[in-house]
């Protein structure tokens, strides 16, 4: 684990939105093999300056057997993070989860497109 700098410290680094999207477009569905970004799967990325990140998403069915893979994989992705020191993940079904709600990429990868 790396020890925070004294600048560090005094000054904690911010933690954008895109960097968030950069580490969650890492994970990927288990068994789709698709990001979970470009799936769709995620609804919302709040990020505060006191380290803590908020991530609203859903999955593809609410009977999703690798939910729990899929949460460990995010947790592990946002903690490499500088400056993170919460993360609250929610899950949600409301709006459920379609395909209208993937991106090109991943409709290519996918076959739909």
């Amino acid at each position: 684990m790396r020890r925070p700098s004294f600048f560090n410290i005094i000054f904690p680094p911010v933690i954008s939105e895109k960097k968030v999207y950069e580490q969650l477009k890492k994970v990927l569905d288990p068994e789709l093999n698709v990001n979970i970004v470009d799936l769709g799967l995620i609804y919302e990325v709040k990020t505060k300056q006191d380290g803590q990140i908020k991530v609203l998403m859903t999955l593809t069915f609410p009977g999703c057997p690798l939910s729990s893979v899929i949460r460990e994989e995010i947790n592990s992705k946002l903690n490499k993070l500088p400056g993170v020191k919460k993360i609250d993940l929610k899950l949600t079904f409301e709006p459920a989860w379609d395909f209208s709600k993937m991106s090109e990429v991943a409709k290519v990868q996918l076959g739909v497109l």
